[in-house]
């Protein structure tokens, strides 16, 4: 067998790889690029809400973390149907707490040293990475453990991996076997 013909052999066996790839994984993939591309751009495109600037930066003025908590779970209870807290994140340079639910994808920004609620808006954000990630389909589902997550992710960046390069070698052995048959002429 010529040199040639057993890198075209090859570049078969890439393709064939790269085809039952590609097309089984094709709608995950895009799913993943496209919110992606979302993440990437999540302040540009408003998914993210902007911090407020609390009275004062100064820690010694503020409000206790059980009183902010108290004025979350009180807004939870009246506002979201008792949803839990996720996390509460504390902007020091701001004076600002962000407090962020467990089931709505709301944020509520409370002022640390008056404990008024400054901003109250979605986290389109936090929906889209759950999408990227495949935790989305873990919460729905109701498993512990995120196996969805960990399978999904798993396949997806093994595929590409794969994909790329099996790729690399459809793109590269064309040119192998031109060089090869330049020079044997």
């Amino acid at each position: 067998m010529k040199p040639t013909e057993k890198i075209a052999s090859t570049t078969r066996t890439y393709r064939r790889m790269h085809k039952w790839v590609a097309v089984p994984l094709l709608f995950f993939m895009f799913i993943i690029g496209l919110t992606g591309v979302l993440l990437g751009w999540k302040k540009q495109a408003n998914l993210t809400p902007p911090t407020e600037k609390g009275v004062a930066t100064n820690a010694e003025k503020w409000l206790s973390l059980d009183s902010v908590q108290l004025i979350a779970m009180r807004f939870s209870t009246d506002s979201l149907n008792g949803a839990e807290i996720d996390r509460i994140d504390i902007r020091p340079s701001k004076g600002i707490a962000k407090i962020i639910f467990t089931s709505d994808y709301t944020e509520l920004q409370i002022d640390l040293t008056t404990g008024k609620i400054s901003h109250i808006q979605k986290r389109w954000n936090d929906l889209i990475e759950q999408i990227h990630d495949g935790t989305i389909m873990d919460r729905w589902i109701g498993t512990e453990g995120d196996p969805f997550k960990i399978g999904y992710t798993t396949l997806t960046s093994m595929g590409l991996m794969l994909l790329s390069l099996s790729g690399f070698w459809l793109w590269w052995n064309p040119k192998r076997i031109r060089k090869l048959k330049r020079h044997t002429d």
